[in-house]
């Protein structure tokens, strides 16, 4: 098949992974794949397309990288099927021509809640594209808000990356690990409230921070990873025995699932799309969304109780490993790309 992937950037980031290494594996399977990549502003898409410019943190990426100014209808490809990937890529899909192929959407958060203005967010949910979400939550948002149905395939976590490391024992813990992140709604000062309130009790705790950007304010963090390089993640999970997710919501949470593949056990808020991998008590301890008490309280009992850290830590891991699997996930995306049902045919499928 000739597959079109319209990518909102090729900046590292949990969705636009997931985008990449679809494109990369479809490619190897001997697809003809295209990742258009918007590049804003007059001269850069030529001078990009020029320099071959591609994801330098996807070695050996096999997908076509194609840079325009604008996601327009006459700078698609020719294909198969040609795929949005944010809502602002949506539009363009649905206005692409029947040369670019059968229409999809792959759907990564509820968009509306944080990104662009809600009221036109949500109108990309009502185009007639066949829509994947990449989880439980977020397909039943698109069923129960906007009367469309959409197949799940929930992002895999690449172990070839994810994966526990040895690393040197800690002199003080337990670890907490957390994605720092400016975004409001990625919970960090929730995250900083709880870890707060379990010091007083368990100050033998130490909070490791990592993320793109460096905090503002580094004392609140006693250990803090600036632009990690991808190969240095790994590590960087397994030296710490708690992953602290305080995200409000998540349309799944890789660096959730990357952590508990390393070997951390999950402390999270129950975001919405953890739910296809977080069974509170199980796999992980769920506390109610945005209660930060209740947050604490479930990050001090696995700081305390080492061997509840040690069977969420095993069972979260046995999960994510084998529940989601790469290999298996590209063949469903094949298959659903092979198959490309319209969206306008999205009630009749659900009464069946």
């Amino acid at each position: 098949m000739k597959i079109t992937f319209l990518c909102p950037h090729l900046r590292v980031a949990g969705g636009v992974r997931a985008i990449l290494t679809y494109a990369d594996r479809l490619a190897a399977s001997g697809h003809d794949v295209a990742v258009v990549v918007e590049a804003k502003g007059r001269g850069r898409a030529l001078w990009r397309s020029l320099t071959h410019a591609g994801p330098a943190w996807v070695p050996g990426f096999q997908a076509r990288v194609v840079w325009v100014n604008r996601w327009r209808a006459n700078q698609l490809p020719e294909g198969d099927a040609v795929v949005a990937t944010a809502w602002q890529s949506a539009a363009a899909v649905a206005a692409a021509p029947a040369r670019c192929g059968r229409k999809f959407y792959l759907v990564q958060h509820y968009e509306s809640l944080y990104h662009g203005t809600p009221a036109a967010v949500d109108e990309t949910y009502r185009l007639p594209l066949r829509k994947i979400a990449i989880s439980t939550w977020l397909r039943d948002i698109v069923r129960e808000r906007f009367d469309s149905d959409a197949d799940v395939l929930v992002t895999p976590v690449d172990r070839a990356l994810f994966h526990p490391v040895p690393v040197p024992p800690a002199p003080q813990g337990p670890r907490v690990l957390m994605l720092h992140h400016e975004y409001g709604w990625k919970g960090v000062a929730d995250g900083f409230a709880a870890v707060a309130r379990v010091k007083d009790r368990v100050p033998s705790v130490r909070l490791v921070g990592f993320g793109v950007k460096p905090p503002r304010t580094p004392a609140a963090y006693d250990e803090f990873h600036a632009n990690p390089p991808q190969g240095k993640l790994a590590a960087i999970y397994s030296g710490c025995e708690i992953y602290l997710c305080p995200s409000w919501d998540e349309g799944l949470g890789m660096p959730s699932m990357e952590a508990m593949a390393c070997g951390a056990a999950l402390v999270t808020y129950d975001n919405g799309g953890c739910r296809d991998y977080a069974r509170d008590g199980e796999t992980a301890l769920v506390a109610a969304r945005r209660d930060v008490a209740d947050l604490a309280i479930k990050l001090e009992r696995l700081a305390v109780d080492s061997a509840l850290r040690a069977r969420i830590a095993k069972t979260g891991s046995a999960w994510v490993t084998t529940a989601f699997d790469w290999d298996r996930a590209v063949r469903r995306m094949e298959a659903i790309l092979a198959a490309g049902a319209v969206a306008g045919d999205d009630q009749a499928r659900r009464r069946a």
